[in-house]
């Protein structure tokens, strides 16, 4: 069962979670973030940058249990390069949160606007998509840029990203919820998929029974 209040969901409880209440969670998400104000969504990038500033150390924690791994597993130097973390990238990502607080919100932005000939107006009128998949691999930044490009766009994200990145994604997205929480965004915003288990890119691929509405491979 999904619980009620999707804002209670923590980025550990989703390792409880089915694939379809993933889904199911993130579309409910999806309808509140669309008509989220500009304000809203933007406190929430602001204070999920100093949630991962303030977070750093863990992040750097899980990031080195991903390294280990992937060097146990004979990844190559410019792999390995890709998946480390260190404070001045922490600090880069952040920042990149904070820029696209800056950026103009699109929804609702006209793009093109006519009169027929009988009178009748016409806008074309940018709207959110609603649940955005994306598929990644070794660079656990895209967990922060995704969720907060979707999020600005009014969309709600679900995330797979590669085994060798797992730890550090679930470390930043645990930053990215705490400013959502900030600003009463739901947690289900944005998601990852809780298993390295390659089901998970199909289950996503096949839409997570109907709730994902693109996919975004990234890579």
């Amino acid at each position: 069962m999904i619980t009620e209040d999707i804002r209670d969901l923590g980025s550990h409880l989703d390792r409880d979670l089915s694939f379809a209440e993933i889904g199911a969670a993130a579309r409910k998400a999806a309808q509140t973030i669309a008509l989220a104000p500009t304000e809203q969504k933007n406190e929430a990038l602001m204070a999920a940058a100093g949630a991962l500033r303030d977070q750093r150390d863990r992040v750097l924690t899980a990031n080195r249990s991903d390294v280990k791994g992937a060097e146990a597993n004979g990844a190559a130097a410019a792999y390995i390069d890709r998946l480390t973390l260190t404070a001045d990238r922490i600090e880069a990502i952040a920042q990149s949160l904070e820029a696209i607080a800056t950026l103009p919100d699109p929804v609702g932005d006209v793009i093109a606007e006519w009169t027929r000939p009988n009178g009748l107006r016409i806008s074309r009128v940018r709207t959110p998509l609603g649940v955005v998949g994306i598929i990644y691999e070794s660079r656990p930044n895209v967990t922060s840029d995704a969720g907060a490009l979707c999020l600005k766009a009014g969309n709600a994200s679900v995330l797979r990203c590669g085994s060798d990145s797992f730890a550090t994604c679930d470390a930043i997205l645990s930053a990215l919820r705490t400013g959502y929480r900030a600003a009463d965004i739901p947690l289900a915003a944005t998601n990852l998929m809780p298993t390295t288990d390659r089901a998970a890119v199909g289950a996503m691929l096949a839409g997570l029974e109907g709730t994902v509405d693109v996919i975004v491979p990234r890579g």
